[in-house]
């Protein structure tokens, strides 16, 4: 009788777990533990983000896929550890889920908003987990970008917060004045403190500081390449251009951007 073809999913457990087998697998995978593969974790999802911030759609099915082997690798390593296995994991999040959508999968007819039974609900299992800070649960390994914005929006939920971006505008000239005072092993703080009060400035005014700096990331490479096709376009070689040479092409760069938006 033939045997129907396994899921992909069984499939892909499959091989990790041949490739994990102590004496036929593979050596590479065989030597790694959870914290050599995290910085592939890592990796791979901003490669998902990367793929989606481009539309590209075949490659955020390959870059998903390889996410999910981070998963499968992880929960592998577990299983062999006597810890859990990838049923587990799959079986965590989906009871997460249920039970915090409660007015899909409960009972619950409150009329509260998505975002207030989120927080609620996320509240409430931090205080089951033992957490005794508003600020217990932000992962320390997070960009530091990202970190201090979740660090700043847990102290908002308890009332630190500024009531207006003006408070935070002042704190930002205030930390700018303090950098530029500070010598030696000082000036590393204080440049932190200036980094992390712009976050609450950008928060404040809504935006996502993550997405901003992105966008600003984007422009500043999107610029600077023209700059460089700008000067090789006229025999130019823009690194042994002088400063104010290369500022001149910046701002043609810029002027020429205005004009296709115009």
């Amino acid at each position: 009788m033939t045997q129907p073809e396994p899921s992909q999913i069984d499939r892909l457990l499959a091989i990790m777990a041949r490739l994990r087998e102590p004496v036929s697998g593979c050596e590479w995978d065989r030597e790694q533990t959870f914290a050599t593969i995290a910085p592939y974790t890592i990796e791979e999802a901003y490669e998902v983000a990367d793929a989606i911030e481009r539309g590209d759609m075949s490659d955020l099915r390959g870059e998903l896929g390889d996410l999910l082997l981070q998963v499968v690798f992880h929960a592998r390593m577990a299983q062999e550890a006597g810890a859990f296995d990838f049923a587990g994991v799959a079986q965590a999040v989906s009871d997460k889920l249920e039970a915090r959508h409660p007015h899909i999968f409960g009972d619950d007819t409150s009329g509260s908003s998505q975002t207030e039974r989120w927080e609620t609900i996320k509240a409430q299992e931090r205080a089951a987990s033992g957490a005794t800070s508003a600020l217990d649960g932000v992962a320390a390994a997070l960009p530091a970008l990202m970190r201090a914005e979740k660090l700043q929006k847990r102290a908002a939920r308890v009332g630190f917060d500024w009531p207006n971006p003006a408070g935070a505008e002042d704190k930002v000239r205030e930390e700018m004045a303090e950098l530029d005072e500070a010598t030696g092993l000082a000036r590393a703080e204080e440049a932190g403190d200036l980094l992390f009060a712009a976050v609450n400035l950008v928060r404040l005014n809504g935006i996502a500081p993550e997405d901003a700096l992105r966008l600003a990331n984007a422009k500043f490479e999107r610029r600077f390449r023209a700059m460089e096709a700008l000067a090789s376009q006229s025999g130019r070689d823009f690194a042994a251009l002088d400063l104010e040479a290369q500022e001149a092409l910046w701002q043609a760069v810029k002027a020429s951007e205005r004009r296709e938006t115009s």
